[in-house]
């Protein structure tokens, strides 16, 4: 059945006509063709990467960036395309945010033009998938800690450390690794196959079990100057990166929490308990489908004044903690409400609710946990960092 949509306070007025087509195209591809095959991929814990060639196709990847086949959609185009994909799978979302957001915005940005002209037409068409090396065993929330190092060694570098908890790790032909040197914190291209880096997946997972989670090995792994990012210099280039990916995840969360609402909004309504009535005729069922549509109304707000403010260039870190904070909370709530709406039924895979739930309880901890995006807001209100 195709999506009909969320929107109580008319927040589809606020969008263009070519805003609304990009949307239209993203929900009819997640209704028809992701949803179909999610619940098996789900269950074997499955990257649909049969679904990459299409997702390329219609300009899902890079979607924002200009050239190299890019389709140089706005900020609130490439939010509702990561909205509709969430909405399916919060899985399918992040390998188009990693692949777009982590590694073609980092290669785009700071890139070589032979970097650009090797890997970006790639990475679009789906031909190469990337990954983002940053995380570590022992060093999540405090990037700044990272152990792997760095050491130039005649014309290239030696690259030695470990990378964790990375999202397209295991199929990726290239990693974005981060790794500290001399010069200070740098950016490589590692590609597949390079002889002292070695991948290995993370298995027995809860959440986003349908995306590939990884870790990543570098030992004496060499690589030639012409692999390293020549304008990533520093921790804050890394931060960027994931300014860019929080930013779509903002949006897409919003696509969970539709899907629980709605779910759950309909199931209420065709339930029947208690003397044969709906059990939407109950004050405390209404309650929660009240607040839930009301804080789903609140985040496509935030999302599109974001989006707005991205597309002209106005758009700060700290407000994007904002967005990613408030709304993957609001959309793990919804889940939790959503699942007791349906009772027993709730954690069957005939029902997407318990899914995006397990996949929400990830989406609010990557990419910045709730406490830490709470602490840049804090710094942002008061001036003072309170890190440590």
């Amino acid at each position: 059945m195709a999506f009909r949509g969320v929107d109580y306070f008319c927040v589809d007025s606020l969008f263009g006509e070519q805003e609304l087509m990009v949307r239209q195209t993203a929900r009819r591809f997640a209704d028809e063709r992701i949803a179909p095959l999610l619940r098996d991929c789900y269950r074997e814990a499955r990257f649909p990467s049969e679904l990459i060639p299409e997702m390329a196709k219609l300009g899902f990847l890079g979607a924002n960036l200009e050239g190299y086949g890019c389709a140089g959609m706005s900020a609130v185009e490439y939010g509702l395309i990561m909205q509709e994909l969430e909405r399916a799978d919060s899985g399918v979302r992040s390998f188009v945010s990693v692949q777009g957001a982590l590694v073609m915005y980092p290669i785009f940005t700071y890139g070589s033009d032979g970097q650009k002209r090797k890997w970006l037409p790639r990475l679009q068409s789906g031909q190469a998938v990337g990954c983002f090396g940053l995380t570590e065993p022992d060093f999540g929330s405090n990037p700044g800690g990272m152990r792997a190092t760095a050491r130039r060694d005649g014309d290239g570098w030696v690259i030695d450390g470990e990378k964790t908890w990375i999202t397209n790790g295991g199929i990726a032909d290239v990693a974005v690794v981060w790794a500290r040197s001399g010069e200070g914190i740098l950016g490589f291209l590692v590609e597949r196959g390079t002889p002292g880096y070695t991948v290995s997946d993370i298995h027995g997972k809860w959440s986003m079990r349908a995306s590939v989670t990884s870790s990543l090995s570098l030992a004496e792994c060499r690589v030639k100057e012409a692999d390293r990012l020549p304008g990533a210099k520093g921790l804050k280039a890394a931060l960027a990166c994931l300014s860019q990916a929080r930013y779509g995840i903002g949006w897409g969360v919003i696509g969970a929490a539709m899907d629980c609402y709605e779910t759950a909004r309909a199931y209420s309504v065709a339930r029947k308990q208690f003397d044969g009535r709906p059990i939407a005729s109950h004050q405390l069922v209404q309650e929660k489908l009240a607040w839930m549509i009301t804080e789903i109304t609140k985040a496509q707000l935030l999302a599109v004044h974001a989006g707005r403010l991205k597309d002209q260039d106005h758009l700060e870190p700290a407000q994007i903690s904002m967005l990613k904070r408030n709304n993957a909370a609001i959309a793990l709530e919804c889940a939790r409400l959503s699942r007791d709406l349906l009772g027993a039924n709730g954690i069957t895979d005939e029902y997407p609710i318990m899914r995006h739930l397990c996949n929400l309880e990830t989406v609010k901890t990557y990419e910045g946990t709730d406490h830490i995006h709470a602490l840049v807001i804090g710094e942002k209100v008061t001036g003072v960092a309170a890190y440590k």
